[in-house]
């Protein structure tokens, strides 16, 4: 089996998905930061320190699988439309399957 062409919007959606669960989980790892950081922001005496620690914290978990996504998918495209281009020139990956 010869993989000679690979529809860039259907592979752009599945690695869309996969790029934004990626992004959800550095969002929470993200979040578990500036929450502890917010704990600390109420250790101590300045105004503001925790309540921009906790909007930072739920920010993250909201706006990076978003943007993963959102990359992740224009990259996708980007490379299997050059990947489409290469595989014209020089036959495309050879799959061996059982």
């Amino acid at each position: 089996m010869v993989v000679r062409r690979i529809n860039p919007l259907s592979c752009a959606k599945v690695f869309g998905v996969l790029y934004a669960l990626g992004g959800l989980l550095a969002g929470a790892f993200i979040s578990i930061l500036a929450m502890l950081g917010g704990l600390a922001g109420l250790a101590s005496d300045e105004p503001g320190g925790a309540f921009l620690g906790l909007i930072f914290g739920a920010g993250a978990i909201i706006v990076l699988p978003i943007f993963y996504g959102v990359m992740g998918a224009i990259v996708t495209t980007i490379a299997a439309l050059l990947y489409n281009l290469v595989a014209g020139l020089t036959g495309g990956i050879e799959v061996e399957v059982s």
